[in-house]
């Protein structure tokens, strides 16, 4: 398999690793049914990737789509949202773990700086069945298309959709008017990954034929209409069809019995709307109707691009509802104006959910921007009934006025659409957890280095426990109890603490074995075995996500 070298990449290939890992302080709960002070739903602002590293703990593996619309690296740096990789956070950040090799990065290798660790992260937090959606274009899609290999393997690459956004083309673009991007799709596991079908009405997919050149379904009437219809105005398009009785069509007639057909409305000689030599050139592109004793003729409606109704989706993917002027449409509606310059349209990441995520799924999106993809879990979750969750990450300042406001409005209704309710917790990157000399900050509040601790062993959220009497007697270091192991973290700030016979005395909690964190262990290696209890130094042995 072919691996992309660039300047910079032996710096951060495992910079994921050292990431340092920061604590999400939750700001506020928005809910529009109840007043619960949690919700399953956050929008997290700050740096995507300190925030992805941050929500390891709780979601590594267990999401089950993830769709991002990263920089292209276009060089525009007019946008509200940053297109360019010389944005003055990417250059300081790049200057802190590449140094100054940075200094001679070209554009694409920043770029591929950028978004190597965010990658490593999001296939750490992707399920087994789970799927990616990368939006790009032209300015990177072959190199991330490299990567992408490299990160989530080449045999899970699943397609490089070419997603149409401008149907007309941009006519600035040089020789070619461009019409679309790249949608890039890759599995965890393309063997247990199970992708959907879009949704279809019956309806379209009846009305669809098939001859031996292809589809078709009937289009409009043969005989023109309108004020160049009469046929003085278009004399050479006023001539007889003949139809014999095996319903074929000539241009002269053959028996007595032909049927001749002229362009006569109400009385009125008209014409036809293609030309005698057309006409009958393309004989295989008419529909016969009778009705009593006359005829009708019809033009066979061709597909354009995306008219065929498919169940399943299309590596050319395109609906009239995904050109990016819907999307600006879709911002004026909520906010009067458009604010983003080509926001996404809400049914293109719909789809791509429709496709990707059943009733229960957590859905990942670490470069929000305008928050299309919460908009479009909301919506999905009101017309199934599901219970979809997303996660947003955005950096920038407006992830609070545009990210988490348009969400609001979403949920309680805006411009005549009815608010599909539901609720978010909003939270802000804080504290990190260690410090630069590897110990536990005393800065971070005891409850959330608790929280950690169980999770690096249990992998689960802690919760209130289910406590037996003992338990709610026991010491204030117990965390909890799983799989029959009980947990202490005896953890005072300021103090070394000490695993030794008088804090053994304080535990109440009976089990098969005992993990106990604390500073320093007194206990002989011979009496912890006898007992099924295993030492954890504070910080060493704590695990770094």
């Amino acid at each position: 398999m072919p691996i992309l070298n660039w300047i910079g990449k032996d710096k951060v290939i495992n910079h994921h690793l050292n990431v340092d890992f920061k604590i999400l302080n939750k700001k506020y709960t928005f809910n529009t049914n109840t007043t619960e002070q949690n919700s399953e739903n956050k929008i997290i602002n700050g740096d995507n990737l300190e925030a992805l590293k941050a929500l390891l703990p709780q979601y590594e593996g267990k999401i089950k789509c993830i769709y991002i619309d990263p920089p292209y690296n276009t060089g525009n740096e007019n946008w509200i949202y940053n297109d360019n990789v010389n944005d003055p956070k990417i250059k300081k950040w790049l200057g802190q773990v590449v140094g100054k090799e940075s200094e001679d990065l070209t554009r694409h290798d920043k770029w591929l700086c950028m978004m190597y660790p965010r990658l490593k992260l999001l296939h750490k937090l992707l399920k087994d069945d789970g799927v990616i959606f990368i939006s790009i274009d032209d300015n990177e899609q072959a190199n991330l298309k490299l990567i992408c290999d490299e990160i989530f393997g080449a045999g899970n690459y699943i397609a490089n959709l070419a997603t149409i956004m401008n149907l007309k083309g941009n006519q600035d673009q040089f020789g070619f008017a461009g019409t679309h991007e790249y949608t890039l799709v890759y599995a965890k596991q393309k063997s247990k990954l199970m992708l959907g079908s879009l949704l279809l009405e019956e309806e379209a997919a009846e009305s669809w034929e098939k001859d031996d050149i292809g589809f078709f379904k009937k289009g409009a009437n043969l005989k023109s209409t309108g004020v160049n219809a009469p046929r003085q105005k278009r004399p050479n398009l006023f001539y007889p069809i003949y139809i014999n009785t095996e319903f074929e069509v000539n241009d002269t007639r053959q028996n007595e019995s032909d049927f001749e057909l002229l362009p006569i409305t109400d009385g009125q000689e008209m014409s036809w709307r293609w030309s005698k030599d057309k006409l009958f050139t393309e004989k295989f592109n008419l529909i016969l109707s009778k009705s009593d004793n006359s005829f009708s003729i019809y033009k066979k409606q061709r597909p354009e691009l995306g008219d065929l109704p498919s169940k399943k989706p299309k590596s050319i993917f395109y609906r009239p509802e995904y050109s990016s002027g819907n999307g600006t449409n879709q911002m004026k509606q909520i906010f009067g104006n458009k604010l983003f310059q080509t926001p996404k349209p809400l049914e293109l990441i719909q789809d791509f959910l429709q496709i990707s995520t059943d009733s229960n799924s957590i859905i990942l999106d670490s470069f929000a921007g305008s928050g299309t993809t919460a908009h479009a879990v909301l919506n999905l979750n009101k017309a199934d009934g599901g219970k979809r969750k997303f996660i947003l990450i955005e950096m920038e300042d407006y992830a609070e006025s545009i990210t988490a406001e348009r969400v609001r409005r979403v949920m309680q209704g805006y411009a005549g659409n009815a608010g599909t309710g539901g609720s978010f917790d909003f939270y802000e990157l804080g504290e990190v957890l260690f410090d630069e000399d590897g110990f536990l900050n005393e800065k971070v509040s005891l409850d959330k280095i608790r929280a950690y601790i169980w999770f690096s062993e249990t992998n689960k959220e802690l919760l209130e426990q289910v406590y037996s009497d003992d338990a709610i007697q026991d010491d204030s270091s117990f965390l909890g109890k799983d799989n029959d192991t009980s947990y202490y973290f005896h953890y005072i700030v300021g103090e070394t603490t000490v695993l030794n016979y008088d804090f053994l005395a304080k535990m109440r909690t009976k089990a098969e074995q005992y993990i106990i964190y604390a500073d320093n262990c007194l206990l002989t290696s011979e009496f912890l075995r006898e007992n099924n209890i295993f030492f954890k130094k504070i910080p060493r042995e704590i695990r770094k996500f």
